[in-house]
């Protein structure tokens, strides 16, 4: 079965930190770009990072640039968003999604992860 899933979101406190995995199967990750989206709710999703087949392009949001770093590792199908100085609004539900370009085509997206920021 072709999948990726997302582990490590929980619930945090503001200035903390977490990281997120994604791990595919079935499949290599290697192929692809992969990006986190994150959706609060009432809004729409947004892309966070995202990282180039061989992990040597990596973009951010402006909005969690120099709080958020996204990487990979090929040997072990997996894709990290290590998320530190976290904040409220930082609250959302979290997805990675493989995709075919630097992260405009999805072709695999997992279930997604929740990360709670709250005192």
């Amino acid at each position: 079965q072709l999948q990726l899933v997302e582990s490590g979101g929980g619930l945090v406190q503001p200035g903390g930190s977490l990281r997120l995995s994604c791990v595919a199967s079935g499949f290599s990750l290697d192929n692809y770009a992969v990006g986190w989206f994150r959706q609060a709710p009432g809004k729409e999703r947004e892309g966070v990072s995202c990282i180039s087949r061989g992990g040597g392009t990596r973009r951010h949001v402006d909005s969690v640039q120099g709080r958020f770093t996204i990487s990979r590792d090929n040997a072990k199908n997996t894709v990290y968003l290590q998320m530190n100085s976290l904040k409220p609004e930082d609250t959302a539900v979290y997805y990675c999604g493989a995709f075919v370009d630097m992260c405009r085509i999805a072709e695999y997206w997992g279930p997604g992860t929740q990360v709670t920021v709250s005192s």
